[in-house]
């Protein structure tokens, strides 16, 4: 099996990136196969990280301290960007294309052997865990897919369980509340584990309280983040976490939320470790951090940034940060396309502060057409807006109306931001 007949065969079965389903919720079809691979997922301890927002910037976060620490360090997250290879790093370094067909391919045997049909999901991550235990990594970083309790990463026994947050997403699965939503991605806390909880609502930490757990440390009681100012190309924080207050450290992502997701991974780090790190592996991990479409900057006649928000929380801190941080002063031109409700998402970016939106379709089959996010768009009180299906046409229009001195934001989903990432970097190259 290629990497050709990789894809094929994980496109062939049942994707929530495509239908936005879950079938009865288990984890018993990634355990079995886990457990025919001789149970990979305990190989090497683990870090596991759940939350509403700010998830993959707190795992990429700790993957680097921990490789400033000297360690070997597996990272599994998703969705991907622009390649599936992305999901699955070695310090780092995505997982080449012979390796992820190589263990696909062992997933699609098991499949045959013990009759268990994997999600694309399940599948790709029994083969990152397979992986892990090949290489002998010394510790893996893993980001939920999906709530938690159930999501097909929690197989895992984590050393380390951390939330960063909870916001109302998801609500097909686990709701109304913000509490349903809470007690879903506790079910990835351990009895003989620590917690790292950097939500702060306090009736929702007690919901993370009450859950087994070895150790609980919660943000704004036993570590938090005391100063936090703009710096250029990104902030400069003061974090104190339960044991050492390091001062002045330099974060190269923009969005004082960053902040919160570096103090949520110091502490977590720290935790694993059971002991403080040196100065200079916090400044050396902090620094290597570098996460595309995570309020990228990818152009700077006119200002072009590239962000994957795609829920109502996470966009309004993205146009919070566009707005407050960036303080554009001439036009302001958006380039949304979504997967949600097209009103929320709307009114989460503040169209209305825009002077141009375009609209496109976000990639994929659960995206919302682009004349229905256009429709809302003027509803919020936006006066121009353009619809254009194609996500790569959107961008080059909104660039080819933009002059030197004004801002374009493009956002609402990963799937746009990875279809026009490439683009982006080749038209603001020119």
């Amino acid at each position: 099996m290629n990497l050709a007949d990789a894809l094929r065969y994980l496109d062939d079965h049942t994707s929530y990136d495509v239908t936005g389903r879950i079938d009865s919720p288990t984890t018993d079809r990634i355990a079995r196969l886990c457990e025919a691979m001789g149970d990979p997922q305990y190989a090497a301890p683990v870090i596991h990280v759940t939350g509403t927002n700010g998830k993959g910037s707190t795992v990429h976060m700790i993957s680097r301290l921990l490789m400033a620490s000297g360690l070997t360090v597996g990272t599994y997250t998703s969705p991907h960007l622009e390649r599936l290879n992305e999901r699955i790093q070695r310090n780092g370094e995505p997982i080449s294309d012979d390796d992820l067909a190589e263990h696909i391919a062992a997933v699609a045997q098991l499949e045959v052997i013990t009759g268990t049909r994997p999600s694309f999901f399940e599948a790709v991550t029994a083969a990152a865990f397979r992986w892990f235990a090949d290489i002998a990594v010394d510790v893996v970083v893993v980001e939920v897919g999906l709530l938690g309790r159930w999501d097909a990463t929690n197989v895992v026994n984590g050393t380390v369980s951390v939330v960063t947050n909870i916001g109302l997403d998801h609500t097909e699965f686990a709701g109304p509340s913000l509490a349903d939503i809470a007690r879903e991605k506790a079910g990835i806390l351990r009895g003989d584990g620590a917690a790292i909880i950097g939500e702060t609502d306090p009736e929702l930490v007690d919901i993370f309280r009450s859950e087994p757990h070895a150790t609980l440390l919660a943000r704004e009681i036993d570590f938090d983040v005391s100063d936090n100012v703009l710096a250029v190309g990104g902030r400069l924080v003061d974090l104190r976490t339960p044991t050492t207050v390091y001062s002045e450290v330099y974060i190269p992502l923009h969005g004082a939320h960053q902040a919160d997701n570096a103090i949520v991974a110091l502490t977590a780090v720290e935790t694993f470790f059971a002991a403080p790190l040196a100065d200079e592996v916090v400044r050396e991990g902090f620094a290597s951090v570098e996460i595309p479409a995570r309020f990228e900057v990818v152009g700077v006649q006119p200002l072009v940034v590239l962000d994957g928000a795609h829920n109502p929380p996470g966009a309004d801190t993205c146009a919070g940060v566009f707005f407050d941080d960036f303080q554009p002063d001439a036009r302001r031109i958006l380039v949304i396309g979504t997967l949600r409700d097209p009103d929320e998402m709307v009114a989460a970016f503040r169209v209305d502060d825009f002077d141009l939106v375009v609209t496109c379709t976000a990639p994929t089959p659960r995206g919302v057409p682009a004349a229905v996010l256009g429709d809302a768009a003027r509803r919020a009180g936006c006066g121009e807006v353009i619809v254009l299906d194609d996500p790569a046409a959107a961008v080059a229009e909104a660039l080819r109306r933009a002059g030197d001195d004004d801002a374009v934001l493009v956002a609402g989903s990963i799937y746009v931001a990875g279809a026009v990432r490439p683009v982006l970097q080749r038209l603001c190259r020119g």
